[in-house]
C-alpha cells in the first residue's frame, strides 16, 4: 500500500499530468532571462498575487531570505514572529548572510502579532539602535488564516512607522481557499510575498517570491549571489504552472480532510484535539503515550507520523478521504 505521510505537505508527488508538463516544457538559460517556461510561470504568479514581478526561487527558505535582503540593509532589523518560519526554521539566514537583526515577538493565539506590541519595539531613530525597517507576517501561521482587518490595521501601522511589509505566504493560497477571497485580497497589503509551490500546490521544488519590480530586480541580483541562478529551470517551471493552474480549489478537500482526521482523533481518550483551532490543512494533537511505540506501529501499519506529543498533522493532496478513515482506525488500534 501507498504511505499514508502525515508529517508535512511537502512530501506530495507529481502527478502524471504534472510529470508529463514537466518533459514537455520549453527551456531556455534562466540566468540570461531566456527560459520562456520561467517566464511563464513569472507573469503568471505576478498575475495571480497581484504584483508587478516575480523571481522563481528553489525554495520558500530562499524566496523569504531574498525578500529580507531586498528590504533591509546591515544593521537594520524587521519584526517577526516567535515561531515564524522566517526567524526559528531558516537557519538564522537573514542575521547570518544580511547581516538584518531580527526582533521576534510571541504570537497570539490566533497566530497574529499584537499591533500594539509590534509598535512598541520599533526601535527609535537614534544611532544606538538598529534600524527597524520591515514587518514579516505569515499566513498560514500553524494553519490559522490571518483575519482581513487585521492585515489592514497591519499596514495602516506599517505606513505610520514607515515599514515595509513581507509575507510569508507559503500556504497564502490555503488561506485565500479558506477565507472564500481572491488570494489578491490578501496579498494588497504586502511589499512582497513568497509563496510555496512545493507544499499544498504539489510542485515538487520552489517557491515565487512576488512584489514590485524594483524589489524582484534587488532580489535576483541577491539570488545568483547566494547560487540560486538556475539555467534550464523551465523542467522545474512547469511544474509550478501546473500547480497555479490545477491545485488551489482542491486545497479546501484537504483542509475538509484535516477537520475529518482532527474529529476522529478527537474521540480517542488519550488524544486532545483543540478543534476549533483547525482552520486549514494543519492541525495539532496532543497524546498521551510512548510516541516512539506509537510511532512504530503505524509505520508498519503504512502511517507516517512525527514524533514529538504535541503532534502536527499535516493533510495534502496525496492523502483520500479512503487514507484519513484508516489512519484514525489504526490510532484507534493502537490505543485499544
Amino acid at each position: 500500500m501507498k504511505p499514508i505521510d502525515l508529517r508535512s505537505d511537502t512530501v506530495t508527488k507529481p502527478c502524471v499530468e504534472m510529470r508529463r508538463a514537466m518533459m514537455n516544457a520549453a527551456v531556455g538559460d534562466d540566468v540570461y532571462g531566456e527560459d520562456p517556461t520561467v517566464n511563464r510561470l513569472e507573469s503568471l504568479a505576478a498575475e495571480m498575487l497581484g504584483t508587478k514581478a516575480a523571481l522563481f526561487c528553489t525554495s520558500g527558505t530562499q524566496s523569504n531570505l531574498l525578500a529580507l535582503m531586498a528590504h533591509c540593509e546591515r544593521g537594520d532589523e524587521y519584526i517577526v514572529g516567535q515561531y515564524a518560519h522566517t526567524y526559528r526554521y531558516e537557519g538564522g539566514g537573514a542575521a547570518v548572510l544580511g547581516s538584518i537583526q531580527p526582533q521576534p515577538l510571541d504570537f497570539e493565539k490566533d497566530g497574529t502579532l499584537s499591533l500594539e506590541k509590534v509598535s512598541g519595539a520599533i526601535k527609535p531613530d537614534d544611532h544606538h539602535y538598529a534600524r527597524t525597517k520591515l514587518l514579516c507576517l505569515e499566513n498560514t501561521h500553524m494553519g490559522k488564516v490571518l483575519p482581513l482587518p487585521y492585515l489592514k490595521a497591519a499596514k495602516e501601522l506599517a505606513g505610520d512607522k514607515a515599514l515595509k511589509m513581507h509575507l510569508d505566504g507559503a500556504r497564502v493560497f490555503n488561506a485565500s481557499v479558506k477565507l472564500g477571497v481572491d488570494v489578491k485580497d490578501i496579498t494588497r497589503y504586502f511589499d512582497t510575498i513568497s509563496c510555496c509551490l512545493s507544499k499544498g500546490l504539489g510542485a515538487p521544488v520552489g517557491s515565487v517570491l512576488c512584489g514590485s519590480a524594483e524589489n524582484i530586480e534587488k532580489a535576483r541580483r541577491w539570488r545568483k549571489l547566494l547560487g540560486g541562478g538556475m539555467r534550464q529551470a523551465g523542467i522545474l517551471a512547469a511544474a509550478g504552472i501546473y500547480a497555479l493552474t490545477h491545485n488551489i480549489e482542491r486545497l479546501k478537500d484537504d483542509h475538509g480532510n484535516a477537520m475529518a482526521l482532527a474529529k476522529g482523533l478527537a474521540q480517542i481518550e488519550s488524544i486532545t484535539v483543540d478543534l476549533q483551532s483547525v482552520r486549514t490543512n494543519i492541525f495539532f494533537a496532543d497524546i498521551k503515550a510512548d510516541m516512539s511505540r506509537l510511532y512504530s506501529f503505524l509505520k508498519e501499519r503504512g502511517v507516517i507520523i512525527d514524533t514529538s506529543a504535541h503532534l502536527r498533522l499535516v493533510t495534502h493532496l496525496d492523502i483520500s478521504d479512503e487514507d484519513i478513515d484508516y489512519t484514525i482506525g489504526a490510532f484507534k488500534q493502537f490505543f485499544q
